[in-house]
Formats: structure tokens, sequence, C-alpha cells
């Protein structure tokens, strides 16, 4: 085996001889060496591919990630196996669609559908960014899964891992110029940041019956990663486009915000900002959630430039020792802005333009129908936490189907988890309301406020992360709110929820007006204040609350907004202007 410290100097020179920061090789995580000897990201995923055993070692495990997918285990199935006298775990693949803004045709939906009946565990998941994810796959099912995925011109490439993920940006279908120029930014900038080597095509499709010519292409083309290296980044890396009318992506949670600034009908430029994150380590003290700091302006010739240097500054000065400090938001503190825009303007290679004052106003609620002034008609369908499946209560699924079948939309994917069911005639409209009863699917007009502003990751049984439920746990808690929210007459008010299982924060959780977030068994971190626009940090109102105490905590904070709110205050900006301390002291009085 070579040398990793002198390969990674070596490939660092051969890789921006003018820009590389300096490393402490020696220091490095295990993760670095991993990535540094896989061969561009190959490893050994094809031998151990052809061997029956039931899950990859870490190593593969942590390289799969850049290939769109996670090594888990069943931990419902767990004390059945016990039971059973059967030892180890039931592992199990979760394998992500990347698409870009969400917009997918009604064959690669379909083609999604098919998949999850078929290899999966009969789910499929609507995430938070806009993508979509499959659970229960099995190793063995892998490569026909991905060729299946790739067969409708979809990918999981670059979907996890430390590269540029899923760029997210305003899922609305509305016939103006602006709203079609961010969503291109997105597929180009989607497309710029793809990690550019070979390994995916080798492994997955090489064998593909459809003689695909661009994959063949990919094979045989020279190995390189002229953005990111032979190491990657240091971290993941997220993208999000918003407007300042419409933050319905959360812009500022992502390493690299773009807030598109629009004058008559066209998109004038970009403010850049960077250092987004909402994950931490709680008993790590110096990990923390982050909104993106201003950096620039960038005109649309400018910013994918600009994109690539702030990724530049990002691989060559993260933090490679310490994972659980290795995100943008990291360096940003330990350098402060000034020195990073500077660093940025340096890779740039010429003056950086000053960030303009437009700042975010609004989220956009598209759920129910919207006119795309074309013709054609949207109707935004509530899906809650993005869970697409067929039950006794209601065949999402099924209807979904029905809806691609004889309808033929296109269809866009929420940061909401909700589903933009696109670019129908007039005379479908009755067509897709008559689905959608048939099927016993609730309009997203007959559901509550709160609920459409709802957000749960998937946590439980899935995901090795999650310490308490969230997305099986979070309707509940959504059923007692509804009518103490009723009762206080703020059943119409615009208050976000998001709830995730573990302090990573998939779904935003640190900004929201209240956020739950999983801390130990069947408790719970309160977060309380953040805004509704997505512009402010919310604080901890109560640690290690009791899952059963949830909702009275809740709902005793509700009736102090409606005795003591400002006429038109929002419920985060309450929190915010009463603060922690007396929030505390009235309720408990």
């Amino acid at each position: 085996m070579s040398n990793p410290t002198q390969d990674i100097a070596a490939s660092s020179d051969d890789l921006n001889p003018k820009h590389q920061g300096p490393q402490t090789v020696e220091s490095h995580s295990k993760v670095e060496f991993i990535k540094l000897d896989s061969r561009f990201l190959r490893g050994e995923i094809p031998a151990e591919l052809s061997t029956d055993t039931d899950h990859f070692t870490e190593e593969s495990v942590q390289l799969l990630k850049h290939h769109g997918m996670y090594q888990q285990d069943d931990r419902d199935r767990r004390a059945e196996m016990r039971q059973a006298g059967i030892k180890g775990k039931a592992f199990m693949m979760m394998l992500r669609t990347r698409v870009p803004g969400g917009k997918m045709t009604a064959q690669q939906f379909l083609a999604e559908l098919d998949l999850c009946d078929a290899l999966g565990d009969g789910t499929m998941r609507l995430t938070s960014r806009q993508a979509v994810q499959h659970h229960g796959i099995l190793k063995s099912d892998l490569k026909t899964a991905i060729q299946r995925i790739s067969e409708v011109r979809l990918s999981t490439l670059g979907a996890c891992g430390d590269v540029n993920r899923n760029v997210m940006c305003s899922p609305v279908p509305v016939n103006r110029p602006y709203y079609h120029q961010v969503q291109a930014l997105a597929d180009e900038i989607s497309t710029y940041f793809l990690p550019q080597s070979s390994a995916y095509f080798e492994v997955w499709l090489k064998d593909m019956q459809t003689g695909d010519k661009e994959c063949v292409a990919k094979i045989d083309g020279p190995e390189h990663e002229p953005i990111y290296g032979v190491t990657y980044l240091p971290r993941k890396f997220k993208t999000a486009i918003a407007f300042a009318f419409d933050n319905s992506v959360d812009v500022q949670t992502n390493d690299l915000a773009l807030v598109a600034i629009v004058e008559g009908e066209n998109v004038i430029g970009y403010n850049v900002m960077v250092g987004g994150g909402m994950g931490m380590t709680p008993a790590k003290k110096t990990t923390f959630a982050a909104l993106a700091k201003p950096l620039c302006f960038a005109t649309p010739d400018q910013v994918i430039a600009v994109s690539r240097a702030v990724v530049e500054v990002q691989r060559d000065f993260g933090n490679r020792d310490d994972r659980k400090h290795a995100r943008l938001k990291y360096l940003i503190r330990d350098w402060g802005i000034e020195k990073f825009r500077e660093h940025v303007q340096e890779y740039y290679g010429k003056p950086l333009e000053t960030f303009r004052d437009v700042p975010i106003q609004a989220c956009i609620d598209p759920l129910g129908w919207t006119d795309q002034e074309d013709g054609r008609w949207c109707y935004g369908l509530n899906i809650e936490n993005g869970r697409v499946v067929d039950n006794e209560k209601f065949r999402l699924k099924s209807a979904l189907r029905a809806v691609c079948q004889q309808l033929n939309p296109s269809l866009r994917i929420t940061a909401q988890q909700s589903l933009l069911i696109c670019d129908l005639t007039p005379d479908q409209k009755p067509q897709l309301e008559a689905i959608l009863a048939q099927h016993k699917i609730k309009r997203s007009e007959d559901y509550s406020t709160v609920r459409r502003w709802s957000l749960a990751c998937v946590a439980w049984p899935t995901c090795s992360l999650a310490i308490t439920e969230s997305e099986r746990a979070l309707p509940g808690i959504l059923d007692e709110l509804e009518v103490h929210l009723d009762r206080l007459g703020l059943s119409e008010e615009a208050i976000n929820i998001r709830m995730t299982g573990c302090p990573n924060g998939c779904a935003r959780p640190y900004n929201a007006e209240i956020g739950l977030v999983g801390k130990a068994k069947e408790k719970y971190t309160l977060y309380l204040g953040g805004s509704h626009l997505g512009t402010r940090l919310a604080y901890v109102y109560k640690d290690l609350v009791p899952a059963d105490t949830l909702v009275a905590e809740i709902v005793s904070v509700l009736e102090q907004f409606k005795s003591n709110r400002i006429p038109g205050e929002a419920f985060g900006d309450f929190c915010d202007r009463v603060g922690q301390d007396s929030l505390l002291e009235a309720c408990a009085a």
C-alpha cells in the first residue's frame, strides 16, 4: 500500500498548486484515509458486492455514501431476532435519489414507486431536501435498484457523502422567467459539482442492458476530480436557492445559500451566503447549529465561479481531523467571515461585489390549487412527513400511481416533504380530485395549518442515528395540538413545528418556531423562538422533556402567546421577544 501522507501531499500539489491550504496530514480522521485509498470511491465495493454477505465493511460504508446510500438496520426487528436466537443485525440499505429542485416527470415518479414495491420496504419517502429515499433495500438488490433509477435518467450519485448534495430551489411552477432561471441554475450547479470519477458508472451501470452511451463514455473517460481532489470535501456540503419573496427551501440552513434578486421578470443576480448547517453534537459543546452569513453578490454569469471558489476554500481549509467540526460553518467560526471572504476572493480571482440589502420577506405555502399562468394548473398535495404509503386509512401510493398514469403531470417535491402535481389542464382538475377521493386522500385544504407546516425526519426504526421517534410520533402530537389550537382560536396561525429523532437536525428544527429534538430515550429538547421565515435560530426552552409531556409544555406557551402577543405578531417572534426566562416564569405561574 502507498504512503497516505505522501499521497495526500502529492495529490494536493497536482490538484491546484496555487490554491492549497496547509493540512496536518498525520492527524486526519480515519475517513480521510479511506477516501484517499479508495481509488476515487471504488475501494472494495465491487469485491464486496460479489460476496453473499448481507452487509458491507465499514470502509465501504463510508465510500458508499458518495454513491447515494447508507447502510442501516431495522431496529424494530432486534427484539424479534433475539427471541429467535438470531445474532447480528437486520441489515438493509437506504438509497437516495438526487432530484435537483425536486423536479420529476411522471415516468420517473412511477419508476420510483415501482422500485419501492419491488425492492424496498413498500414505502417511498420524499425528503426535506426535495429528494427521494427508499429504505429496506437488500445489498444483493442494490445494483438492480440503481440501474432502474438510471433507466429513467435519474441518479443517486452525490446524493450523500462528502460532496455537494442535492441542490434545492423554489418548486413553485408559475410560468415566470425568474422561476425558470432559478430551476435552471439548480440543475447547472448540481451537474457542475458532481463527482467526476467513473467509479459510480463502473460499479453500478457497466452491465446495463440499455447501452446508455453517456454511461459508457464516463466509464471509459479519464480519471480525475478537478474540483474535489482525491479526498473530496472534508464533510457534506449543501446548496439551496431561494427568493426574498419565497424562502420555502429554508435557504440559510445550507453551506451555500443563494437568494435570487429579481427585477421585472428576470433574475439579475444572487445574494451569496455561506456557513449554514443544522447538525450538532450536544456532548460536544463546540458544535452548534448555524445560519448562513452574507458573503457577496454575484451576477448570473458569476455565480457558478463564486460558488466554486467557496467550495474550493472549504476543500483546502476545512477541518479534516475531526468530522464533527468539518462543516463549513466551523471554518467560518474559526476565521471570521471577513477572512473567509478574502480567501474566496483570492480563489475567484477578482473582487467580489457587495452583498445587497434585500431581506428575506416570506415563505410560500404552495399547497392547494395554483394557477401556473400558462393555462395550466398545479395542485400542491400535503404528504405528512413525506411518507408515500398505502395503509388501512388511505392509499396514497396507489393514488399517485393513478395520477401519473392517467394525467401524466410533471411533479415537484417541496422542502416540506409534500408534492406539487403540475401542468394539469383545466379539464384534469376534477379528474385529479376524483382520484384523490377514490383513494381516501385528504385534500390539502382540509389539513390544519400547523400540520401543513410540520416536518419530521425518518428516525426509528431505520436511521442508525435516531435516539427517539420522529416521523411516527409527530402525527399523534399534532392530533392533540390541533384540539388546543382550536380551543385557543389559533388554528389559522402558520406555526411551523419540526421534529427530529436526534441532534443531527435533518428536519431543520433549530430555526423552527417549535423544534423537537431527540436527546435521550423518549425525551426531547424543546426549542422555541425560531423565525417562520427561517432567518433566526431558536433557543433551548427546556431540555430532556418526556415525550408524554411535550404537548402540555407547548400548550402552556401557546396560552401565553394568546394572552400577550402584539397584534399581528407571529408565534416564533413572540417567543423570541419574550425570551426563555420570562416564558418559563409565566408558564410556571
